[in-house]
């Protein structure tokens, strides 16, 4: 059975595959109309990589991909083989990896899992989780924000959140959720051992079951006028503090 084939655009996007993974491009969409030094750069390597490019003005690049931002690049490729559960993921592990995982209960904006995504990667974590019914999928927005991350971040969309923490905990994996009442503060806890950071939507917060299911609650300071970051921002904020922790 062949791969399933997806869509992918922006040349981050595109171009992480290109550096990864070329082969697994079965066609590669450029606008002729652009030519400035990003472009003649990007055209460049794909013909290093022998890849056809085949020419399309920028409305139908925008059929190809639903989005207007494509910067004037589109790709159909083949879905690149991951773990296929989380299990599996945490069990090819090295024996010296302390896991690192991020956990987004009630993020449903494209844009914001992207961006998730990218600061995931970033930070060189394992996996993200979401819950299947409170989750956006994998699209091709998600794709283009996450410039490339979504190739290299596993993403997995489980049926009941608070049991898939509740077998981490087996794992010895510590559980560790956003609250803005919580009484410790991020820099507070203790992240250098096994760790799956849990946040929520902004505004909403975590649901009550998941909050009920960490292990403890850290708070990020807010020291101005606003109430609340993106969740994005605040998924790299607590990473971070993980990396720095650890390093």
């Amino acid at each position: 059975m062949s791969s399933p084939v997806k869509v992918l655009y922006g040349f981050h996007a595109v171009g992480v595959r290109l550096k990864t993974a070329p082969t697994s491009i079965l066609e590669l969409y450029v606008d002729p109309s652009r030519r400035d030094a990003r472009m003649r750069q990007f055209v460049e390597r794909a013909q290093e990589a022998n890849l056809r490019l085949i020419e399309a003005d920028s409305l139908r690049l925008s059929r190809l991909c639903g989005s207007h931002g494509h910067q004037g690049v589109v790709a159909r490729v083949d879905a690149l083989a991951q773990a296929k559960t989380l299990d599996d993921l945490l069990d090819q592990l090295p024996a010296d990896t302390v896991p690192l995982l991020l956990v987004l209960d009630g993020v449903t904006d494209p844009h914001n899992l992207g961006a998730c995504l990218r600061v995931a990667d970033g930070a060189g974590a394992h996996a993200l989780i979401a819950p299947k019914d409170h989750a956006v999928g994998i699209n091709a927005t998600v794709a283009k924000v996450a410039s490339g991350a979504a190739e290299t971040v596993p993403y997995f969309m489980v049926t009941n959140l608070a049991r898939t923490l509740n077998e981490l905990k087996e794992r010895s994996i510590w559980i560790i959720g956003t609250s803005d009442d919580a009484p410790q503060t991020l820099y507070q806890a203790d992240l250098k051992g096994p760790t799956a950071l849990v946040l929520g939507a902004e505004g909403a917060g975590m649901r009550q079951l998941t909050r009920k299911t960490c292990d403890a609650l850290v708070s990020l300071p807010m020291r101005g006028a606003v109430e609340s970051l993106n969740v994005s921002v605040a998924s790299g904020i607590c990473l971070y503090e993980a990396v720095r922790q650890r390093s």
